[in-house]
């Protein structure tokens, strides 16, 4: 399978990954837990169908030493009893943001609310902007059909 398009190699989008990589970096940066960056990566990828970030975020979070099995829970993270109250927020918070179509109201209160307790304004910042930036890593990756199941922890840098 090919892409209907190479993101990586077309001038325009290659120059737009560049500013979009740059954001990822100030949301790694910040003080916003690596773990719940990558949960909350992993979800939203699942649910845009997006194969190639849930390939990715996946392996990232286990070269990071995420557990096998909270990983293969984070589709159904209410059940699980592996994440934290914290990244249990931020799960949700991903969700609603992630599927801010379905929902007449956009994000909840009570989602904002309990995402208030766990996280700092820095952290909110950061969580605001990385559901904001995998959503559209998503969307880029699922127009073109990008193929997945080929990346190799580390490959872009």
């Amino acid at each position: 399978m090919d892409a209907r398009l190479n993101l990586l190699t077309n001038p325009l989008t290659g120059k737009l990954f560049k500013h979009f990589n740059a954001a990822g970096k100030v949301i790694a940066d910040s003080a916003l837990p690596a773990a719940t960056q990558e949960l909350v990566k992993i979800r939203a990828s699942q649910i845009n169908g997006c194969a190639f970030c849930t390939d990715m975020h996946t392996k990232d979070a286990t070269a990071a030493g995420e557990s096998a099995t909270r990983l293969h829970l984070v589709a159904a993270w209410r059940e699980a009893t592996v994440f934290t109250e914290a990244e249990r927020a931020a799960l949700e918070l991903a969700e609603q943001g992630t599927r801010i179509a379905d929902a007449a109201g956009g994000v909840t209160d009570a989602a904002w609310a309990n995402a208030v307790k766990h996280y700092d304004e820095e952290q909110l910042a950061a969580l605001v902007a990385l559901i904001a930036l995998i959503n559209a890593y998503n969307r880029a990756n699922v127009i073109v059909q990008q193929p997945a199941g080929d990346y190799v922890p580390g490959m872009f840098g």
